[in-house]
């Protein structure tokens, strides 16, 4: 949590503890086993390569930057002093005044992150090392502040510690885990003056077993009226005038204030929409004040049981009199925040790549997305036998799965990598789908955080089968009629920009294109009234894969009758704009029959 002087600045710790036991290190990808099915496929898939997230980082190395964070005292998020600020002056690492012990089972997605750069020189003066919060929001994301990250590479210096409410020391408690971060983003429009849009999403490079917790949604307000119960947590400091952290997570109940109290006290450093404040005002000291402090940077605010704000700055030593704690308003952030929680793909880049077959060969390929085009093709080999290939990531273990149908039956499959073993698995998920007119895996539709798949049955009925998370699926939910008037029914991820997975589909008449709303709800309300966003008559053949260009907004791909691609970008406008000008990816498509 970064502060500011007088009130306004911010300043630094020390953070004394020593190296912990790491608990788990991280396997690299590999190429996997042939693709088989319990059900006994048609044609055996062959062995598809599959890229590694990462390359592997020893555990002694996980190891070695924990203890080089824990003994420095640097903070995150370090700029020259600009307006009111005095960023240099921050301290970043968890800190809760007036709060009580709590245990993992209250807050298992706690994660702690370290972060130390080494630069190779015999004075130590010169290394960085710094500690950050965060909260675990699928098994291999870290929410947390854009001041964390703006500016430090991750995946070379950093390590995540989750799964222990005690902070890393000379031990690791048992069920602890060490992951290595695989890539970074933070919101384009964080400005390190202001401390605005403090906001960051950290992949690690394997899922961990913590329990995830969920953002708020987007257009909640009821989480954000004044004197609304929150809870900040954290670990560290617990007095102003000590710089002893605690070894304990802590945790704090902060009522929620209004815009205009937190405004009242920051003026015009306090930006209305895009932060929220909690708390009491403090005391001048710390009896009578219960507050996050200098270094909670990256933390959750939660609000019954979900993510609503991030803590980001506040006032130096956290008490001065009448002060409150500033978080990033998460209401305001999961358009932009939450594609990056949603955004494997086959590459393990922040760009959605395409798989696709050969209509007389077979071959599957997959071409890597560049962000305005795609890479040379790589090839699967054989998959005859199938009739639809979907790409998503049912497990949310940081590796894009195919789920695919087989012809002669209907009986879909589940291919997913399990880096355990190195290998690919199959397992069948349901059978006699033959007759479903469209089958979509979108990704999250019931809003909670686990991929979903939905089909149509030859009556036109649309079903929601809501993902369990681990290739297994709930009850399905009737969620419309009239759907087999669509010829296409695509999508994968949020076209509109409001967090919420969305559909893409296509009248059989007219050709007219419409943009079906997900509310982030289950059965009839899933989707909201359609809205006519195009008329694309001529196109042949569409693909939905997710967030082609990086930019954190779902693409769309449409193919013509001769066979040239066009990538539509996304907008995030629920309007005619919804694309933007398309852009061609190439012209020798109408060899392929499936895309994913």
């Amino acid at each position: 949590m970064t502060t500011n002087p007088s009130g306004r600045g911010r300043h630094r710790r020390r953070i004394r503890f020593g190296l912990p036991v790491a608990a788990v290190g991280v396997a690299a990808a590999v190429a996997g086993a042939l693709l088989t099915s319990s059900a006994g496929a048609a044609t055996a898939l062959p062995k598809p390569t599959v890229k590694p997230t990462t390359s592997s980082v020893p555990l002694a190395e996980l190891e070695r930057r924990v203890a080089g964070a824990a003994a420095g005292d640097d903070t995150a998020g370090e700029t020259a002093k600009k307006s009111s600020y005095s960023a240099g002056d921050s301290t970043t690492g968890a800190m809760v005044i007036g709060g009580t012990t709590t245990s993992l089972t209250s807050a298992p997605w706690m994660a702690q992150l370290w972060y130390y750069d080494d630069q190779g020189t015999a004075d130590e003066a010169d290394d960085l090392g710094f500690f950050c919060g965060g909260a675990v929001v699928a098994p291999t994301k870290i929410l947390t502040a854009a001041h964390c990250v703006k500016g430090y590479d991750w995946a070379g210096y950093g390590a995540i510690v989750t799964g222990t409410a005690q902070l890393a020391s000379d031990s690791v408690p048992s069920g602890a885990t060490v992951s290595a971060p695989h890539r970074q983003w933070y919101h384009p429009s964080y400005n390190s003056t202001t401390i605005d849009n403090d906001i960051a999403v950290i992949t690690l490079a394997n899922p961990v077993k913590a329990t995830p917790i969920r953002m708020t949604t987007s257009g909640d307000t009821a989480s954000y009226a004044a004197g609304t119960s929150a809870k900040v947590y954290g670990w560290g400091r617990t007095s102003s005038t000590s710089e002893d952290i605690s070894q304990s997570l802590k945790s704090a109940t902060l009522p929620i204030q209004s815009d205009a109290t937190c405004a009242g006290f920051y003026g015009g450093e306090f930006i209305k929409g895009h932060m929220v404040c909690a708390g009491k005002p403090a005391s001048g000291s710390d009896t009578g004040t219960v507050s996050a402090c200098n270094g909670d940077s990256g933390g959750p605010l939660v609000v019954n049981g979900r993510i609503a704000g991030v803590v980001s700055w506040g006032v130096k030593d956290c008490v001065a009199k009448g002060a409150y704690s500033v978080f990033a308003k998460v209401t305001s952030y999961v358009g932009a925040a939450y594609p990056r929680i949603d955004d494997t793909n086959i590459s393990g880049d922040h760009r959605a790549d395409m798989w696709l077959r050969n209509a007389s060969t077979k071959t599957g390929y997959s071409k890597d997305s560049t962000g305005t085009s795609f890479a040379a093709r790589e090839s699967w080999g054989n998959w005859s036998g199938t009739n639809l290939v979907l790409q998503t990531d049912l497990d949310r273990d940081g590796y894009q799965d195919l789920v695919y149908r087989r012809s002669s039956d209907g009986a879909m499959f589940w291919a997913h990598f399990v880096p355990a073993s190195e290998s690919w698995a199959t397992k069948t998920i349901f059978s006699n789908w033959k007759t479903r007119t469209r089958i979509v895996a979108p990704g999250d539709v019931t809003g909670d955080y686990r991929p979903d798949l939905i089909s149509v049955d030859s009556s036109g009925v649309l079903w929601i089968y809501p993902g369990n998370g681990n290739g297994t699926f709930g009850t399905p939910v009737k969620s419309g009629t009239g759907y087999n008037a669509y010829n296409s029914l695509r999508g994968h991820g949020d076209f509109n920009g409001d967090g919420k997975t969305d559909l893409i589909a296509r009248s059989s008449s007219g050709g007219y294109i419409y943009l079906l709303k997900g509310t982030g709800k289950s059965g009839t309300g899933a989707f909201a009234t359609r809205i006519k966003v195009r008329t694309w008559s001529t196109y042949t053949g569409f693909d939905a894969v997710g967030d082609v260009t990086g930019d954190g907004k779902a693409d769309f791909l449409a193919r013509n009758s001769s066979g040239t691609l066009y990538l539509y970008p996304g907008t995030g406008k629920a309007t005619s704009e919804i694309f933007a000008t398309p852009k061609s990816v190439g012209t020798d498509y109408k060899q392929y029959d499936l895309f994913g």
